[in-house]
């Protein structure tokens, strides 16, 4: 009897560390603080749109990454509130953004999944670099899910395939609308940006959803292993949707 409860124990602990091993996700974030404008506009890291979905990652048992253009540490936006606060004080929320790897210490091998939350910062060096854009197409053509929230979309509205496809073509992917940035002032009317999201999804092939025409725009868009949200308060509801999708995943 006590041989056979060993065996069980070390066979439990096997299998618990191989889940380990694979239940890996990358979250990836800008290391802007400001557009690079006089007046400084806001670009940094929305934290409502990355510690949520950080929060929910650990919960169901998956070990997180951070990696940004430059590595190191990156920074937020808002002042933490709820699940913030908690994944903050409780799950070492600060300590890994304070030491985020970079694009040259990742190895997409090791990911089944790869998220990206809001703030403009995305737009400014996460959207052009091409080593990070690497990553994110070799996670989505190794069988794994792409997520983003909010401005992270501008993350995968670039991101080329090995044959030379756009990720975005042909898929649902929900973005901030050119309606929303041209009349809003945080980026001077959309006069900051590199480019505009839905421009760019659309003018590469993506099927762009937003406010104009979801129904509700707090949904979250699933299609082909890409998902999405254009709206902040969802982007706990893109990492929970990516992990229904994570099980059909062979990760051997």
């Amino acid at each position: 009897m006590a041989r056979m409860l060993l065996l069980s124990i070390l066979l439990i602990s096997a299998v618990s560390l191989q889940a380990g091993e694979d239940k890996k996700v990358l979250i990836v974030v800008s290391n802007m603080i400001d557009m690079g404008d006089p007046e400084k506009h806001e670009a940094r890291n929305d934290l409502f749109e990355v510690a949520p979905p950080f929060h929910v990652f650990l919960s169901h048992g998956y070990a997180v990454d951070f990696v940004s253009p430059q590595g190191g540490e990156v920074f937020f936006m808002r002042e933490p509130l709820g699940i913030a606060s908690y994944t903050i004080k409780y799950e070492g929320f600060l300590e890994k953004t304070a030491n985020t790897l970079s694009p040259d210490q990742v190895n997409p091998d090791d990911y089944w999944g790869v998220f990206t939350g809001g703030g403009y910062g995305v737009m400014f060096d996460v959207a052009s670099d091409t080593r990070v854009q690497s990553i994110i197409a070799d996670i989505y053509e190794s069988g794994g899910v792409v997520g983003a929230g909010g401005h992270g979309s501008a993350s995968i509205v670039n991101v080329t395939l090995s044959d030379g496809e756009y990720l975005v073509k042909g898929k649902k992917v929900a973005g901030f609308p050119n309606s929303t940035e041209t009349s809003k002032p945080w980026a001077k009317n959309g006069t900051l940006l590199p480019f505009l999201i839905e421009s760019q999804l659309n003018k590469h092939g993506a099927i762009a959803q937003n406010k104009e025409n979801l129904a509700d725009k707090h949904e979250v868009v699933v299609d082909q292993r890409i998902v999405s949200t254009m709206f902040l308060p969802s982007a706990a509801l893109v990492a929970k949707e990516m992990i229904n999708l994570a099980p059909e995943l062979s990760l051997e």
